[in-house]
């Protein structure tokens, strides 16, 4: 009697272990640098349409009237990012310098409402950038994760580069590859990561 409830008691500890084992490695899988890579709409897919009104009162919607459109999922955390910022800075620079052209739109996208978030990213000399407050729904709608994160989406709405980003000439990468237009296999690409994922594409909440 007793050898058999050591053998429960035994085989239970062993069971849980297992479970534990199993969770741990899905959560590596969610959490892993995979994962990070797996971030953000793939080139060529259709990104989510939104109007939001800026802290100035001014309307921003996505797809974007200019050509091109920057989204930057951030917020007050971006100080510990100085490259990142300053990659901001000369993009914005660049689009001041060609207003006249309106080729690039900035926003930078909050999860969420936040007082200290604008005053910081002025503080950074990002004051241009008009700062949107979104949600988690809009964050995950994009599939973001972690930030800072920069989505670039032209006038027809579809992606055209999308990355985490901790550096600037990651910035400036990101614009080069906005540049290229998009071919028949960048939305072939899109297609068979959507199905793959599940998960529907230009949803707007």
């Amino acid at each position: 009697m007793t050898a058999a409830i050591l053998f429960v008691v035994i085989a239970a500890i062993l069971c849980a272990a297992a479970v534990l084992a199993l969770l741990g490695v899905g959560q590596l899988a969610l959490s892993g640098v995979g994962a990070i890579e797996r971030d953000g709409l793939a080139r060529g897919r259709l990104a989510p349409h939104w109007a939001l009104v800026d802290s100035a009162g001014d309307m921003h919607r996505s797809p974007p009237d200019s050509p091109l459109q920057l989204i930057v999922f951030t917020d007050h955390s971006l100080k510990s990012f100085p490259s990142v910022a300053a990659g901001l800075r000369a993009l914005s620079g660049d689009q001041a310098a060609s207003a006249g052209q309106d080729d690039l739109e900035i926003v930078i996208l909050l999860r969420g409402p936040s007082e200290i978030a604008e005053p910081v990213l002025s503080q950074l000399g990002l004051g241009s950038i008009p700062v949107l407050t979104g949600s988690p729904a809009r964050y995950a709608d994009y599939n973001v994760r972690v930030i800072p994160f920069a989505i670039f989406v032209d006038s027809s709405g579809r992606v055209r580069a999308s990355s985490l980003v901790n550096h600037d000439w990651q910035l400036a990468k990101l614009r080069q590859i906005a540049a290229v237009p998009l071919e028949a296999a960048d939305l072939a690409a899109a297609r068979g990561r959507r199905a793959a994922v599940g998960t529907p594409a230009g949803v707007s909440r």
